[in-house]
C-alpha cells in the first residue's frame, strides 16, 4: 500500500489529483496538511484521513510514503524541501517554484534524498504533442523557424477563478505562470531552451493585481522564434500549437479541423497537400501514474527535475522581462545544483 499525504488544497487541481490517486490500486491518502487549517480539516474529514497542522510533523509520519503538493507556489520550496528531508517521494503541481534559486533548493534536496519526483505536465502525455516532437526530430518540418502555442480561458472575465489565484505573492504571477505553464513546457519540450526571453503583460480587468493577458517570445541561437500566449480573459480559445518550418508546417488543436494536420515536402510523396495522420503515438501514462510506477520500481517519470527547473527559469525570465520592459538573457545568473 502506497500511503499519501496531501499537502494543501490551495490549488484548484487538488481535488482532481485526489481522485486520480484514489483510482490507482493499492494507494491510500492517510494524512492532510494545509496552510489553512479549517480547509485541511474539512478535506481530512471527507477522506477519512488524519489532519496534521504541522508541516514537518505531517511529512515525518510513519504512515506517509509520498506526498502530493498543491500548496501556494511561493511555499513550494518550503514544502518540498521538508518532504525530501523526510525521504518522501514527491508529486507536485506546476510550477516547481517562482524562482530558479528556490527551484535549485528543491532539486538539491530531492537528489540528496534519492526519492522519486514528478511534476504535472499533462499535455506532454498527449499523442498530438508526441507526434509533433517526432515530426520535428525526423526533420519533416526542416528547421522550425516559428512555433506558436496558445492557451486561454475565461477565469477572470467570468470571475470563476478563486481570488487567491490572482495573488501575486502566492502565485508568483498571473496568466503566464499559471495557465501559460502548459504551452511553455510544451514549447521547451519541442524547441529546447532559448537564449533570450521577452515578455509583455497586460490587463483586460484593470482591478486585478496580476496579468490576465500575456505573451512571451523565446529567441534561439539558430534564429528560430517561439511565441507563448496565455490569457484569463479570452472565450472559445482552445489550446493550439503551430510549428512552421523550412520544409513544412504542423497544426494542433484548431477547431473545425483534425486534431493534427501536417504538410511537408519530406513526406508528401505522390499526394500533395495537408495530411491528417491516421495513427498517432500512443498516449503516455498520466503524470500521476508515471510517478506511482516509478515509486514501485518502474522507470523514472518523464517529467522530472530538469524539465521542472527549465520551466521555472523560463517563467522567471518572462516575469523579469515584463517588469523591466527589456529582453532577459538565459541562462539566468545562478549556479545550477550538481
Amino acid at each position: 500500500m502506497l500511503r499519501i499525504a496531501m499537502l494543501s488544497y490551495w490549488h484548484v487541481h487538488a481535488p482532481d489529483y485526489t481522485r486520480q490517486i484514489q483510482q490507482i490500486p493499492d494507494t491510500k491518502i492517510t494524512v492532510v496538511w494545509d496552510e489553512i487549517p479549517s480547509r485541511g480539516r474539512e478535506w481530512a474529514s471527507r477522506l477519512g484521513a488524519a489532519f496534521e497542522p504541522d508541516l514537518v510533523a505531517a511529512v515525518g509520519r510513519e504512515d506517509v510514503d509520498a506526498v502530493i503538493v498543491d500548496a501556494p507556489t511561493n511555499r513550494h520550496a518550503e514544502v518540498m524541501v521538508a518532504a525530501a528531508r523526510a525521504k518522501k517521494h514527491i508529486f507536485t503541481e506546476k510550477v516547481l517554484a517562482p524562482t530558479v534559486a528556490e527551484a535549485d533548493e528543491i532539486v538539491r534536496s530531492v537528489r540528496e534524498a534519492g526519492v522519486q519526483f514528478c511534476i504535472s505536465f499533462p499535455h506532454r502525455t498527449r499523442p498530438a504533442i508526441l507526434f509533433a516532437r517526432e515530426a520535428i526530430d525526423r526533420g519533416w518540418l526542416g528547421q522550425v523557424t516559428l512555433l506558436r502555442a496558445r492557451i486561454a480561458h475565461t477565469g477572470v472575465i467570468d470571475a470563476w477563478l478563486p481570488s487567491h489565484f490572482l495573488d501575486p505573492v502566492e502565485c508568483g504571477g498571473g496568466a503566464l505562470i499559471d495557465l501559460g505553464a502548459h504551452p511553455m513546457y510544451v514549447t521547451e519540450y519541442l524547441m529546447g531552451m532559448p537564449k533570450r526571453v521577452s515578455a509583455r503583460f497586460n490587463n483586460v480587468k484593470k482591478e486585478i493585481r496580476v496579468e490576465d493577458n500575456a505573451v512571451a517570445v523565446l529567441e534561439y541561437e539558430n534564429g528560430s522564434l517561439a511565441v507563448v500566449e496565455a490569457s484569463f480573459s479570452s472565450r472559445f480559445s482552445p489550446f493550439t500549437i503551430e510549428a512552421h518550418g523550412t520544409e513544412g508546417t504542423l497544426f494542433i488543436g484548431f477547431p473545425g479541423a483534425a486534431e493534427v494536420m501536417i504538410r511537408s515536402r519530406k513526406i508528401g510523396g505522390a499526394v500533395e497537400g495537408w495530411i491528417v495522420p491516421e495513427r498517432l503515438p500512443s498516449p503516455l501514462p498520466s503524470p500521476m501514474q508515471q510517478w506511482v510506477n516509478a515509486i514501485r520500481g518502474g522507470e523514472p517519470a518523464k517529467f522530472g527535475l530538469e524539465a521542472a527547473r527549465n520551466l521555472t527559469e523560463l517563467m522567471q525570465a518572462a516575469n523579469e522581462s515584463a517588469r523591466k520592459g527589456e529582453p532577459v538573457e538565459l541562462p539566468l545568473s545562478h549556479d545550477r545544483p550538481t
